[in-house]
């Protein structure tokens, strides 16, 4: 009985010592969770009502939709490298079918300061020209379609063109950020004029306390300068027989939105200060009516109305597969 006594306890240690082992054994084999791929991509969409651009529109005041993605990776938490695509409906003068936007670069940030360098092209496939013959085949791109568009004005079959920048964003708190923003191209719309664009930003974000969760909303305005030079002979007139010296301008917009999820509803007002005669000179508006005069835009040409005010509401979706930044 007394050898029983002994050997009962002894072996209920032994079992427990085999089940620890056994546990630590199988805690030690256990996988470590995978690492986060660094790999993402962000998937967007939209509705507006009108497709504004630095202060111009560019589906001549209708409807536009929009469409695009983009594939980001992450070298380490700070530094980000991503390369897009986009398209968005357009009604441009030399009847190009689209605006289809090819894009990349790099994003390091440094604690509240977010940086973005990088080239965006803007490509307008299927364009038409309207000029005559000898300037459509020097400068245009194509085969002349008319000596003019029916209003007078001229437009190359080839406005695509591409753009170098540098971006800033400083996060002074959740609640505010600023940014700045610098865009140089050698020829803006194929013009010949170059182009150097100038802007700042600010957006103000509602405290989420103040809504219920999955819901937010935020203000925020833009103002810029776009500084542009001479065009080459397509687009030359009298008194500028080697192109005319596109008019400088100013544009800013400033509107509020709401957000609910992967969903958000921008409502905005935009403007700029450049005035009807000039506005057809840049953009050869072939819904522009009227005569408005200016030095680059001498009677009988029209005057566009594509540079004036206007509210627009965009409705967008954007979502990242990777569930990254």
């Amino acid at each position: 009985m007394r050898r029983i006594a002994y050997t009962l306890p002894l072996a209920v240690g032994l079992a427990a010592s085999s089940a620890m082992a056994a546990d630590l054994t199988a805690k030690a084999i256990e996988a470590p969770p995978p690492a986060p791929s660094p790999w993402d991509v962000a998937i967007t969409a939209g509705l507006m009502t009108d497709y504004y651009f630095r202060g111009v529109t560019q589906s001549a005041h209708k409807p536009s939709a929009e469409a695009g993605f983009e594939t980001r990776y992450d070298f380490a938490s700070d530094w980000q490298a991503y390369a897009g695509l986009s398209g968005e409906s357009i009604d441009f003068p030399n009847r190009a079918a689209a605006e289809i936007d090819f894009y990349g670069g790099i994003r390091p940030t440094f604690d509240k300061l977010a940086l973005d360098f990088g080239a965006w092209y803007y490509y307008y496939p299927a364009g038409q020209c309207f000029n005559t013959s000898a300037l459509c085949s020097g400068f245009g791109g194509g085969p002349a379609i008319a000596a003019t568009l029916p209003n007078g004005n001229v437009v190359k079959a080839n406005e695509s063109f591409y753009e170098v920048y540098a971006e800033a964003t400083y996060t002074v708190n959740e609640n505010l950020s600023v940014g700045l923003q610098e865009w140089y191209s050698p020829s803006v719309l194929n013009s010949g004029a170059a182009g150097w664009y100038s802007v700042g930003n600010m957006t103000l974000t509602a405290p989420t306390a103040w809504f219920a969760d999955g819901f937010g909303a935020y203000v925020s305005g833009d103002g810029g300068y776009w500084k542009l030079g001479t065009t080459d002979a397509f687009y030359a007139v009298p008194g500028f027989p080697a192109g005319i010296p596109y008019t400088s301008y100013w544009n800013w917009d400033t509107g509020l939105g709401f957000t609910w999820k992967s969903f958000t509803l921008d409502l905005r007002y935009y403007g700029s200060n450049l005035s009807k005669a000039d506005c057809n000179a840049f953009t050869s508006d072939h819904t522009a009516t009227g005569v408005a005069t200016s030095a680059i835009n001498p009677a009988p040409l029209p005057g566009s109305n594509w540079c004036g005010a206007a509210y627009i509401a965009k409705l967008s979706f954007e979502t990242n597969l990777g569930g990254g930044k």
